[in-house]
């Protein structure tokens, strides 16, 4: 079954104009949704959309991925709307790519260049605009041959490497001795990263995760108090940001906000993007932040958990955090339905303030089920440690006697070595 659709506002287009392709593999799972998120991914990219195809395939043409009749109306939609580019919802091999260049001519994008676009477009810090041009680059590089018409040329002389090379050899080298000096400069910057985050390690690190605009980055205001942006578009957020929560909490905790995650990442996205995932990683626990408005939040919440599980964070603690509950109808049982089948999660509305107490206890029931209990006794010359102490422990009970004040304390793990450099310098400390 084939179909296709004319959006309503092409009268209003300003930018490049694409053509969007989904394909539905018998067996596989429907295109609907992901049609709709390539719209979005295609506009946020700065392509407007004129026109929209799905095709239901049981196998793939190695030639243009999709069939030839397919093929042929692709090639009239074209013509007709004078379409600069057409995006696939799929990816594309450098051959299919340049097979349908040459058929429909005009370009062919497949999805995982929209992200990488998108990406590069949204990076801000030195780390992020490395991170995605490294893997720009990695991308491009088996795609060099829909890049030039001039491939027999030769270029040779005095200072080439290689005398007779054609362009596209003489390109690729120049790809990969980049590549070379972009994966050293993330090493570099990870390791500063690596130095930031030992700096940080005696405070409970959270890490917002979840899938590319489900709110993370405003549910990082409503916990800091911080104006990290906040706009309704794809990867809004690129370079993690770790702020101190200040409100409501008895602990130090640092909250990072990570990258969006999203279906068919690109593999050398990841890839690059290693030491800001990190923050995921390292944490000692996740917020999986799920937009419960969105009509496919269920298919987004499983990605995002195969993905968290691929980043090898399966074993670090997650509370589940529905947002956007304010935007759920009365009549509609979404919400109850969520409730009953997660009886642990958070639901929550960032721009209504709704729920963000119960948030605020889950993450302190998590933080406190990781404190060890210790007992100390301190003689009373020595009493004026107790504010020492707090730094690095949780007071629960003070019992005074008569020449000594027995503290009974919960100790955060990564504290419990400074806790004891401070109670060793005492005369003979009682500790248990």
């Amino acid at each position: 079954m084939k179909t296709h659709r004319v959006p309503q506002d092409t009268q209003q287009i300003t930018e490049l104009k694409a053509l969007l392709v989904g394909v539905e593999i018998i067996g596989a799972g429907a295109p609907g949704h992901s049609l709709e998120e390539l719209e979005g991914l295609a506009r946020t990219a700065r392509y407007t959309p004129v026109g929209y195809f799905t095709q239901r395939l049981t196998s793939i043409n190695p030639k243009t991925f999709i069939g030839k009749g397919k093929v042929e109306e692709l090639v009239t939609a074209v013509k007709h709307h004078e379409a600069d580019a057409v995006i696939f919802d799929e990816t594309l091999t450098p051959a299919q790519t340049r097979n349908l260049e040459n058929i429909l001519k005009c370009g062919v994008v497949d999805r995982p260049w929209i992200i990488l676009e998108i990406f590069k477009d949204h990076a801000r810090t030195r780390e992020s605009k490395t991170q995605v041009e490294l893997a720009r680059l990695k991308y491009a590089l088996p795609r060099l041959t829909k890049m030039w018409t001039h491939l027999s040329r030769q270029r040779g002389g005095i200072g080439m490497r290689d005398v007779g090379e054609t362009q596209i050899q003489l390109d690729r080298r120049i790809i990969r001795d980049n590549i070379a000096k972009l994966n050293q400069q993330l090493k570099r910057i990870h390791r500063e990263r690596q130095t930031q985050r030992k700096a940080r390690q005696n405070a409970y690190q959270v890490s917002l995760v979840g899938y590319t605009n489900v709110g993370k980055s405003t549910l990082m205001n409503c916990l800091t108090g911080t104006d990290t942006l906040v706009e309704d578009k794809l990867f809004a957020t690129l370079d993690s940001t770790v702020r101190k929560v200040k409100k409501n909490f008895p602990y130090p905790i640092l909250l990072a906000d990570t990258v969006g995650l999203i279906d068919k990442l690109p593999h050398d996205l990841v890839a690059s993007f290693k030491s800001t995932l990190d923050e995921i990683r390292n944490a000692n626990l996740l917020l999986h932040v799920v937009d419960i408005s969105h009509p496919d939040f269920g298919n987004q919440q499983r990605i995002a958990e195969e993905l968290i599980r691929e980043m090898g964070a399966e074993d670090i603690p997650v509370v589940l955090v529905f947002n956007k509950i304010d935007r759920i109808k009365e009549d509609d049982d979404t919400l109850g339905r969520m409730k009953r089948q997660f009886p642990q999660a958070v639901f929550i509305s960032c721009q209504k303030n709704l729920g963000m107490d119960d948030l605020r206890k889950a993450i302190v029931r998590e933080y406190e089920s990781n404190l060890l209990p210790y007992r100390v006794e301190l003689n009373y010359p020595h009493n004026n440690l107790i504010q020492v102490i707090r730094k690095y422990a949780l007071v629960v009970k003070e019992d005074y006697r008569k020449t000594s004040v027995a503290l009974d304390l919960r100790v955060w793990p990564q504290n419990k070595s400074k806790l004891l450099e401070i109670l060793n310098t005492l005369p003979k400390p009682t500790v248990g």
